[in-house]
């Protein structure tokens, strides 16, 4: 018997070995089990993205919901990204929503993610709840899915229209389309590929098409695994922002007219610079702890709530939740991002078309933006190594941040050392160095924050010598 832990952002594991049909139904059963507890008439929004026999796992949650009573509103379209399934859970009033989906791990794997009834993922609790009672085994007698249909317990939804329309509904759409401007879209094979095809037709378009291997690359839309997008942005000379969403399209990648990337720390200073200052909204900003520094100073700048949550998007939803304060603006380092006017929750296409709809409505490319960013709170840069080590050394590492064991990284003193989640050590001048384990796979991530792109590589650079010795 395999135990099923889930990691950040669902439970993740490589198909046929731990992601199997049998472990499926076992998760899905005790999901089921918790829906029944928690609701008089549970329901679930539910799909799959383009990984390998996504449907077949999507298949296998509907046959063991449906055999509980339990109703499924059940994805029409062959596939799905993950705020589909988030906005569905909403709009059909749903007790839950799951997704068949590994996000932006190799193609390898596939995951299972359960978000909650108000679109955003669910809270540690109810993760804890469900894992908790996950049975050995289950064997359960289960009908085909028409039979289910034929008794009204799955129902088919096109969720990619309901989508479209909301996009088109929250936009202004036309002054994009009529901006003058060109932008390109890298689907990085993933569930996103068809949405941006529909509403902006004539945007230049790369891997947006169905390739259950991803082309053997992992599809986190990160600069490394980009190269190909920003190359043809160099070589066109004649497109002026470009959009890249990972496999579940809930995290973005975004490039400059230049073909230069713009990372997830810039987009949520543009996002405030846009929500604030150009549209006058207000509310806090939720950021993780790996975010940059300058995400604080902006909002004292504009006078507006800011918190800091350990590193997961579920963590920034439950500050959602609470509404303390009205929501403006909340991300991640990976490129999770949520903004005021929609489901709390990730969403790469939407935050897009917020970026692309800021350069329509000023007329300025996204460099000037930018810079417009820079006036305010300085340039920047926050970059990142991912460290593969095995088990014993990444366990040490740890163990000598948690000991303060790790006074200077090189020539960088150590001021003090931050254990929100992982260890981040400032270095005097705004700038840090941070270590932190991944939660779903074998490495250790290092990052820092530096004026520069060659301040911040020396500082990991620095810091990787010492780790490694």
């Amino acid at each position: 018997m395999i135990q099923i832990k889930f990691g950040t952002d669902g439970w993740r594991a490589i198909i046929a070995r731990e992601f199997t049909t049998d472990n499926v139904e076992r998760v899905s059963y005790a999901t089921a089990l918790w829906l029944k507890k928690n609701y008089d008439h549970p329901s679930i929004a539910l799909g799959n993205d383009c990984r390998f026999a996504g449907k077949l796992f999507s298949e296998t949650v509907a046959r063991v919901m449906a055999s509980q009573g339990i109703k499924v509103y059940m994805a029409s379209n062959d596939f799905v990204s993950t705020p589909m399934i988030s906005l569905a859970t909403v709009k059909l009033q749903a007790s839950a929503g799951i997704i068949i989906t590994a996000s932006h791990n190799p193609p390898e794997y596939n995951g299972f993610k359960i978000k909650a009834d108000y679109g955003g993922p669910a809270t540690p609790q109810v993760i804890s709840e469900i894992e908790d009672s996950i049975p050995e085994s289950v064997s359960l007698q289960t009908a085909a899915l028409k039979e289910y249909q034929a008794q009204g317990l799955i129902e088919m939804i096109d969720m990619e229209t309901m989508y479209c329309e909301h996009v088109e509904a929250n936009f202004d759409m036309d002054a994009i389309r009529n901006s003058g401007m060109n932008f390109a879209y890298d689907a990085m094979y993933g569930a996103g590929q068809n949405v941006i095809r529909r509403i902006l037709p004539d945007a230049t378009f790369l891997h947006c098409e169905h390739n259950p291997g991803f082309d053997g690359q992992a599809p986190e839309p990160i600069h490394k695994n980009l190269q190909e997008l920003s190359e043809m942005i160099k070589i066109s000379q004649n497109i002026d922002s470009a959009l890249a969403t990972d496999g579940d399209a809930d995290r973005i990648g975004l490039y400059d007219e230049e073909g230069e990337f713009v990372d997830s720390h810039h987009i949520i200073l543009l996002l405030i610079q846009y929500l604030k200052k150009y549209k006058k909204l207000d509310g806090q900003v939720i950021t993780t702890f790996s975010c940059t520094r300058k995400i604080e100073d902006m909002c004292k700048l504009y006078h507006i709530p800011h918190t800091t949550t350990k590193i997961g998007f579920k963590y920034i939803c439950e500050l959602i939740q609470e509404n303390a304060h009205p929501f403006l603006a909340g991300g991640e380092e990976s490129g999770g991002i949520a903004i005021a006017g929609h489901i709390p929750e990730r969403d790469g296409i939407w935050i897009g078309l917020t970026i692309w709809e800021f350069m329509a409505k000023t007329g300025k490319s996204l460099r000037e933006l930018i810079e417009e960013v820079y006036a305010e709170v300085g340039s920047f840069a926050v970059e990142r190594y991912d460290l593969h080590l095995d088990k014993a050394l990444k366990q040490e590492i740890i163990a000598n941040c948690r000991s303060g064991k790790y006074t200077a990284f090189g020539p960088y003193q150590v001021e003090r050392t931050e254990d929100m989640d992982g260890f981040k050590f400032p270095l005097g001048n705004g700038e840090w160095v941070m270590i932190r384990p991944s939660g779903t796979e074998p490495v250790l991530r290092t990052y820092s924050e530096a004026a520069s792109s060659e301040r911040s590589f020396a500082i990991l650079d620095a810091t990787k010598k010492v780790l490694l010795g």
